[in-house]
């Protein structure tokens, strides 16, 4: 089954809820948050604010990429704004086991993104435990 996961990246921030009503008569799957630190990636994109502002309008899923050091120092904040789905980046976790039972035990679906350059057995050990579409 395909699902679309539309990316609230390019939305027009001067109206955020206009923009999710619209996603969701386009009938989307679930809003893509990008979250960047700009430390892990040179940018700075959304925050836990914007998703705990559109939590109650909408009841599709959100799918959060944390592109950030350490994500699991802000595990909880994006569990309690509305997160369903947390994607951590591997390269950006110490320990990754760590970050992702981290995110199970928020109640949240965890998921691993993997720059380019990084192999996919990096992550082998990891398969068990992550959600997959």
């Amino acid at each position: 089954m395909i699902k679309i996961s539309a990316s609230l990246m390019c939305a027009d921030y001067s109206n955020l809820a206009e923009q999710v009503k619209l996603l969701e008569k386009a009938g989307v799957d679930m809003l893509h948050f990008d979250i960047m630190d700009g430390d892990f990636v040179p940018n700075f994109a959304m925050s836990q604010l914007e998703m705990k502002a559109l939590r109650s309008l909408t009841s599709l899923t959100f799918d959060v990429h944390l592109m950030i050091k350490e994500p699991i120092r802000y595990i909880k904040q994006f569990a309690d704004a509305g997160a369903d789905i947390l994607t951590v980046h591997a390269e950006a976790c110490e320990h990754l086991g760590e970050t992702i039972q981290g995110i199970k035990e928020h109640g949240k679906k965890a998921a691993v993104a993997l720059n380019p350059s990084t192999p996919l057995f990096a992550i082998q050990h990891m398969f068990g435990e992550l959600w997959y579409c």
